[in-house]
C-alpha cells in the first residue's frame, strides 16, 4: 500500500509516519509538507533513513504540484493532517487558515477523485462542535452533536469536514473523518500549551494561564490517535465521522500544576493572563462509536502520558531549542505580551517582555 501523509513534518503527522513505518514495514509512505513555521524537517530525520519513506516539499493548495504528485506516485490512501491549527494565530490572521484548511482540502480531494484514491481520510478536531458547559459533566460530544464553531480555526476545519462529506455524497469519494480531542506527546511545536509550559518551566520563566485556568480539555496521547487513524483507514466505513477521545479531562490549571510538580518547580511561576476571545469552556468526546465499530479505546492515563511527554522533551532538548528562535519569541510576545496579568483580582498591564522571561 502507498499512503500520502500531508502535513507529515508537523506534530501528529510525524508521529503517524513513525507509527505506520514501524507497524507496516512493506508500506510506502510519502510525506507532503510545505514546512511552514510548525513543520520541522529535522523531526523526520529517522524516517529519512527508511527506504520506504519519501519527503516532498510542497503546499496542498498548489494544484499543479498536487496533481503531478498523484499522477506519478499511484497512491492508494491519503491522510490529510496538513492544516493551520493554532487558535490564537487564527484570531490574529484568519486568511491563511481558510486557504490551507479549506482550499487545500479541496485540491487534495479533487486529485483523489481523478486518480482513484481508495480512501481519503480527513483529520479534524473536536473544536468543530464548539464547547460544553463546565457544570454539565454528563454531556459529551458525539458524532451527531451539531457543529457550532467558536474561532476562525475551528470554522475552517468544520468547513473542510462538510466539504469532504459533500464529496462523498456527490462524487462517491471514499471519505472518512476523525475528530480528536487535544493531543500531546513527542514533537509538538513549542507554541502549543503543554510543550510551552514544559519548556518555560524548565527555564524558570512565567507560565501564562488564560483567565482562571478553569477551561477543560480532553487529552489524548498522540500515539493512541495514530492507532485510531490506522484502524479507520483500514476498516472505517466511507462517509462516516469517528470521534477519538482520551477520557482524560483536565482543567488548564490542573495540567500546568501537574507539569510543575513533575519538574519540581514552584507554583509561583504561574501567571494568570486575560482570556482569549471566544475561549471554549470544555471539550469532552464520547468515543463509543469507534470502540463499537473498530475496537479502539484509549488506554494511556494522562498522569502517565504527561510523564512520558516531559521525559521526551528532557531527552530531546536539541530538537526544541533549535525551534525556540527569535521568530517564535516574537510570536509569544504578540500573543501574551499585551495581555493583562490578573493577580488576586487586580489587573496590571504586562509591560515587561514576557517572552524574555523577565516577567515573574
Amino acid at each position: 500500500m502507498k499512503i500520502l501523509v500531508t502535513g507529515g513534518a508537523g506534530f501528529i503527522g510525524s508521529n503517524f509516519i513513525y507509527y505506520m513505518l514501524e507497524k507496516y514495514p512493506s508500506y510506502k509512505i510519502i510525506c507532503l509538507d510545505s514546512l511552514t513555521y510548525a513543520g520541522n524537517i529535522s523531526t523526520l530525520d529517522e524516517a529519512m533513513k527508511n527506504n520506504n519513506f519519501k519527503f516532498i516539499k510542497g503546499d496542498i493548495t498548489d494544484r499543479q504540484l498536487v496533481f503531478k504528485l498523484f499522477a506519478q506516485e499511484k497512491l492508494d490512501v491519503v491522510v490529510n493532517f496538513a492544516a493551520e491549527s493554532h487558535v490564537d494565530r487564527s484570531i490574529k490572521n484568519p486568511e491563511i487558515f481558510l486557504k490551507t484548511n479549506i482550499l487545500g482540502t479541496q485540491v487534495l480531494m479533487d486529485a483523489s477523485i481523478k486518480y482513484g484514491i481508495k480512501r481519503y481520510h480527513q483529520v479534524s478536531t473536536d473544536e468543530v462542535y464548539g464547547d460544553l458547559p463546565l457544570d454539565r459533566t454528563d454531556l459529551f460530544f458525539t458524532e451527531n452533536t451539531p457543529i457550532c464553531t467558536s474561532s476562525p480555526y475551528s470554522a475552517s476545519k468544520a468547513a473542510a469536514d462538510l466539504l469532504a462529506l459533500s464529496y462523498y455524497k456527490t462524487f462517491k469519494l471514499p471519505v472518512t473523518i476523525s475528530r480528536c480531542s487535544n493531543n500531546y506527546g513527542p514533537y509538538q511545536f513549542p507554541e502549543k500549551f503543554i510543550p510551552l509550559i514544559i519548556i518555560r518551566a524548565l527555564n524558570n520563566k512565567s507560565l501564562p494561564v488564560y483567565g482562571e485556568g478553569k477551561n477543560v480539555r480532553d487529552w489524548l496521547y498522540v500515539e493512541e490517535h495514530c492507532e485510531a487513524i490506522d484502524l479507520i483507514i483500514h476498516g472505517g466505513k466511507a462517509g462516516e465521522v469517528y470521534n477519538v477521545g482520551g477520557h482524560n479531562e483536565k482543567t488548564n490549571l490542573e495540567v500546568v500544576e501537574t507539569i510543575i510538580k513533575e519538574l519540581g518547580k514552584s507554583k509561583k511561576l504561574i501567571t494568570f493572563v486575560s482570556d482569549r476571545p471566544g475561549h471554549d469552556l470544555r471539550y469532552a468526546i464520547d468515543p463509543t462509536k469507534i470502540k463499537n465499530e473498530l475496537g479502539w479505546e484509549p488506554k494511556i492515563r494522562f498522569d502517565d502520558g504527561i510523564k512520558m511527554t516531559i521525559q521526551w522533551y528532557l531527552d530531546n532538548k536539541e530538537w526544541w531549542t533549535n525551534i525556540v528562535n527569535g521568530e517564535y519569541m516574537n510570536y509569544y510576545e504578540a500573543m501574551y505580551g499585551h495581555r493583562e496579568v490578573i493577580t488576586k483580582g487586580i489587573k496590571n498591564t504586562m509591560i515587561e517582555e514576557v517572552a524574555s522571561g523577565r516577567y515573574k
